[in-house]
């Protein structure tokens, strides 16, 4: 089962290599990983996709809440949420007639052509990974050249995770760290 986990960081460097060293050397995998600020700028949020069980999850979780550049920790599994992918892709268009089919698909998967090359075409899609998904097996036939994804977003629909969500204050958090033993 793939799980979504949103951690809201400190916003400060070596934040994201801790973080994904300590879920190497615990053999956690990361099947997609979002960063990015949010509306403090004293803060970033991190989207983590991972795939496993109840303990799995319960275990990431538990390491990621050891980390004192971690402010909070949640899991999005069992919430009403929103998730978004975002995708660029470029699709192979040699003939009038291949531009028109891909011209069709990206309407019907409400995508947009970004730029457009002698045989190449790049669309920027977004949705859910399901949709994002569906329009690479769509355009495949035509041939993919390149892609890149950002990884999924999400965001809870009841609660706000930095507003009011916070387990300590960031600065008393970061106090309590630096003291001896």
């Amino acid at each position: 089962m793939k799980h979504i986990l949103s951690a809201l960081v400190m916003n400060q460097p070596g934040v994201l290599a801790h973080i994904s060293g300590m879920m190497a050397s615990r053999a956690f995998n990361i099947d997609s990983l979002a960063v990015g600020p949010t509306e403090d700028p004293n803060f970033s949020r991190m989207t983590f996709v991972v795939s496993g069980g109840d303990r799995v999850l319960d275990q990431v979780r538990k390491q990621l809440e050891k980390i004192v550049t971690i402010v909070k920790v949640v899991d999005y599994s069992n919430d009403d949420f929103v998730e978004r992918d975002l995708m660029l892709i470029k699709v192979q268009t040699t003939s009038t007639e291949a531009r028109s089919q891909l011209k069709e698909l990206v309407d019907i998967f409400r995508a947009r052509i970004v730029d457009v090359g002698a045989e190449q075409i790049m669309v920027e899609i977004s949705g859910q990974e399901r949709k994002i998904e569906a329009f690479i097996d769509a355009v495949r036939p035509f041939g993919i050249l390149e892609m890149a994804r950002t990884g999924r977003i999400a965001l809870s629909r009841i609660n706000n995770l930095s507003s009011g969500a916070i387990i300590a204050d960031p600065v008393q958090r970061a106090q309590l760290a630096n003291q001896p033993g």
